[in-house]
Formats: structure tokens, C-alpha cells, sequence
């Protein structure tokens, strides 16, 4: 394997949370249009995550959340890495998040074929190794429109 400087990583994920980011962020991608997490505590014993939505979703959309990811993770998807540099990234990959002395290459995170985003975290080697997704509750803020989803896996 090749050696690639990337930037230093100041945090220690937990591999099934943090895996289970990646999917929360393109469940909410897909179901809501919206853009990933803009805030996010990912943690062992709970986690939350918060989205800015147009309105804020019914109980049968909280429920088909739990529903899909409980699902995607069932389907034992593979976690894998690739090295790109910042001109040879995908189309439709953002970079925003990156710090401003981000490392001219990049390590993306894919999961199956439903999301791929750069990340130099630690993740399960596939999405059944996650283990149940289980839904604690969410808050609406209807003055910023935001979402929290609190989440925890089990």
C-alpha cells in the first residue's frame, strides 16, 4: 500500500457510530433533500446530529429513518477507502468541511454504493458490523428549521 500524508486526526472515533454518521447523513440526503449534518456529537453511548430541513418530519418519516438505517445495516454493506487527489475527486464530493491546510490528497469513505465522502475517521469494516441503530428522539427548532436526531447504537 502506498503511504499518503493526510492531515492529523484529533479525535477517537467509535467505528460503529461513527460508520452510522456516514449513513444517517445520506438517509437524510435522500429523504429530505437537504445538505449533510451541520452539526454532530458522535459518541459510544448516544450521539445526535442536527440538519437544516424545510419543515419538520412527521412520525412516520422519524419511523422510516430508524426503518432504512436499521435496514442498510442489515444489508452488510463494505466500508472502503480510496486516495484522490483534489483534482481526481468524484463529482458532487464537497470539500467545505475540510480544514484550510487539508493534504493535497484525499482519503474518501465509501459505503456500498450509497455514500461517499472524504474522512480520515475510523469505520467498521462493513455496515453489519454496526450493530441496531436505535432512535432516541429529535427536536425541531422551527425558528432555524433545524433537526436533531439523538441516536444510539447498539
Amino acid at each position: 500500500m502506498d503511504d499518503y500524508i493526510l492531515n492529523e486526526h484529533n479525535k477517537e472515533e467509535f467505528p460503529p457510530a461513527h460508520t452510522a454518521e456516514h449513513l444517517l447523513n445520506q438517509t437524510m440526503i435522500r429523504m429530505f433533500d437537504c445538505g449533510r449534518s451541520y452539526n454532530a456529537h458522535v459518541e459510544r453511548k448516544k450521539s445526535k446530529m442536527s440538519f437544516h430541513l424545510d419543515q419538520k418530519p412527521s412520525r412516520q418519516e422519524e419511523k422510516e429513518i430508524e426503518r432504512r438505517m436499521n435496514e442498510l445495516i442489515e444489508a452488510d454493506l463494505p466500508v472502503t477507502f480510496e486516495y484522490v487527489t483534489r483534482d481526481e475527486l468524484p463529482d458532487g464530493i464537497e470539500l467545505s468541511r475540510l480544514p484550510d491546510d487539508a493534504s493535497e490528497t484525499i482519503r474518501l469513505v465509501r459505503i456500498g454504493d450509497y455514500d461517499v465522502c472524504p474522512c480520515i475517521g475510523k469505520h467498521v469494516r462493513s455496515t453489519a458490523q454496526i450493530g441496531r441503530f436505535e432512535m432516541l428522539g429529535t427536536n425541531w427548532d422551527e425558528h432555524e428549521h433545524s433537526f436533531r436526531v439523538r441516536f444510539k447504537i447498539i
